[in-house]
């Protein structure tokens, strides 16, 4: 086939009509949505039936820094800083502690298991260092799964913090490998420097953001998610041009513009809802195509012990020392170690090194592709199982038709969830007001046998109450879940 601007169309969206019913079957089937998208990549690649050649990392490299951009944005978006707050600190050590624990111990691992220096094992633990939250979060929504007490907040922060820590361990360490003369102490500095630099911008970026957005006064409508995608890229491209962590300035920025008081806020959050989905689906789709299968075959042995030995050792060795000095339940501790899957970042990043040159860059890549797929495959599929037996899910939650779901239905950031007060609740006999449930959430209909009730805020709840509540944000609700428990 001839290259041309239609055929490159054809194909394009052929692959993203692909992914999106692919998408469709995952909500169904159970399956990560990542995994059904790398193999539509692979199935169109050079070695799939597709035929289609493309063995550029630095395109790949390229995609995927624009796809993390969109998607962490995104992220840091939805996140309502008032659940955050409260595990901030749990957050940090995961995103900090968690991520180095998790460097050191697979790097120790492969060093000992394979011919590789240990400044190369190490290189492959930044790698495959940070988690990826996304596909757990499509699976917990299409069971219909809530998860109890903070833990959606503290996954949700450290889905989206660690990734500047990996990016940084994974810079620092290519550079090493490529020059072995340098030490690894000069490395100290600059992790200071980025860290300084990213919280500076992004804060800052934020605050001067929030005032451009409300008095810049566009004619149209439309025009204001042009400008929050062109605010994005400025943040994270001034901030690596000053010698700051990109990834952490946007999300710090985005976290910020989100919990602020903007004009069209809910045009500018829906629209990068889709965009972050469509990047994520951009982003498999290159990755799968820049995998060869063939190569894949001889680093399975090697590569399957290394996620093994992430998910059974590597993960919950990390999460329990970084969360040592907080008190948390250990199903939960145990939870957040299974919830650890190994995403597409990683694989971005497995990327460094083959632009470096490095001689086991080859190697490096395809482990860290078998090793994320892995990860998905056996935590992703098993997610809902692993909660529902660690008891980390709220109780009984029930979805019925109502005239108000015809009315939300038409606005996607608005949820109804019904949930039922279990028997011996805390809550029982407390009137809503003293409950201190979010803004965003709101308790529309109490069914008390087969009475219904108006509620008001002097409303007392009893024992097997159904409330009806709808919300404007999954952190609102996941906060309103746990403080109805």
């Amino acid at each position: 086939m001839t290259i041309s601007a239609e055929n490159i169309l054809l194909i394009g969206s052929i692959l993203l009509f692909a992914s999106v019913l692919a998408g469709k079957t995952s909500y169904r089937t159970g399956i990560p949505v990542l995994i059904l998208f790398v193999v539509i990549g692979m199935l169109a690649g050079s070695e799939g039936i597709g035929k289609i050649p493309f063995d550029n990392a630095g395109m790949a490299q390229f995609i995927g820094i624009v796809a993390l951009n969109v998607i962490l944005f995104a992220g840091g978006l939805e996140t309502d800083w008032r659940s955050v707050k409260p595990v901030l600190w749990q957050g940090i050590s995961l995103s900090t502690i968690g991520v180095v624990l998790t460097t050191v111990s697979v790097g120790l691992f492969v060093w000992l298991v394979t011919d590789f220096s240990l400044i190369e094992g190490l290189l492959l633990g930044a790698i495959v260092s940070s988690t990826d939250a996304a596909a757990v979060f499509s699976i917990l929504r299409s069971k219909s799964i809530a998860l109890k007490g903070n833990l959606r907040p503290v996954l949700e922060f450290e889905s989206g913090s660690n990734d500047s820590m990996a990016y940084f361990l994974t810079i620092a360490l290519t550079g090493l490998v490529g020059s072995p003369e340098k030490s690894f102490w000069t490395i100290i500095p600059h992790f200071f420097q980025e860290v300084a630099i990213g919280l500076a911008i992004g804060f800052g970026m934020g605050y001067i953001g929030k005032w451009v957005f409300n008095r810049i006064n566009l004619v149209y409508e439309g025009l204001y998610p042009v400008l929050a995608i062109a605010w994005m890229f400025m943040i994270f491209s001034s901030t690596m041009a000053l010698g700051g962590n990109g990834f952490l300035a946007i999300y710090l920025s985005a976290i910020y513009l989100g919990n602020q008081d903007l004009i069209h806020k809910r045009t500018i959050i829906k629209m990068f809802d889709g965009l972050a989905w469509l990047m994520q689906i951009i982003l498999f789709l290159t990755l799968g195509l820049l995998v060869f299968p063939s190569h894949i075959l001889p680093v399975i042995g090697i590569g399957l012990l290394i996620a093994v030995f992430q998910i059974l050792v590597a993960r919950p060795l990390s999460v329990f020392l970084s969360l040592s000095p907080f008190r948390m339940k250990p199903r939960n501790r145990w939870f957040i170690s299974w919830i650890g899957l190994r995403g597409a970042v990683p694989i971005v990043f497995a990327t460094y090194p083959l632009l470096a040159g490095l001689e086991k860059a080859g190697m490096i890549f395809n482990i860290v592709f078998f090793v994320s797929v892995i990860s998905v495959l056996i935590q992703g599929t098993t997610l809902v199982k692993v909660a529902e037996w660690l008891h980390v899910t709220l109780p009984q939650r029930v979805k019925a038709i109502h005239p108000t779901d015809l009315i939300l239905a038409g606005n996607p950031h608005y949820e109804k969830v019904e949930l039922v007060i279990p028997a011996g609740s805390p809550v029982a006999g407390s009137r809503i007001l003293d409950l201190h449930l979010p803004e965003q959430s709101l308790i529309i209909l109490v069914q008390r046998g087969d009475q219904y009730l108006a509620p008001s805020g002097s409303t007392l709840l009893e024992e097997g109450d159904m409330l009806t509540i709808i919300t404007t944000s999954k952190t609102a609700l996941a906060e309103t879940c746990r403080l109805l428990q």
